[in-house]
């Protein structure tokens, strides 16, 4: 597995992990599976890049293309090539 940049502390020790998350509450709950989150392990930090950001919003916003209903609301992440 190539190691990333990590932009906080500058060491090559990065790694993309996948994460979930929630967004909102009651009916209007998602949880979104699989956001690759650029995590490093010397320094603790975990973010997500600007494109990743903007692909959890649009999802968001179109979460009925997205979403697979369940007793909640899960969509998937995927990364537009």
């Amino acid at each position: 597995m190539n190691k990333l940049k990590c932009d906080n502390c500058g060491e090559h020790q990065a790694r993309i992990r996948h994460v979930s998350r929630s967004y909102g509450s009651g009916k209007d709950l998602l949880v979104l599976e699989g956001i690759p989150l650029i995590s490093c392990p010397r320094c603790g930090e975990g973010y997500f890049t600007a494109e990743t950001l903007h692909e959890v919003e649009r999802i968001k916003l179109h979460r009925e293309g997205f979403a697979e209903i369940k007793p909640v609301s899960v969509a998937r992440f995927h990364h537009a090539a």
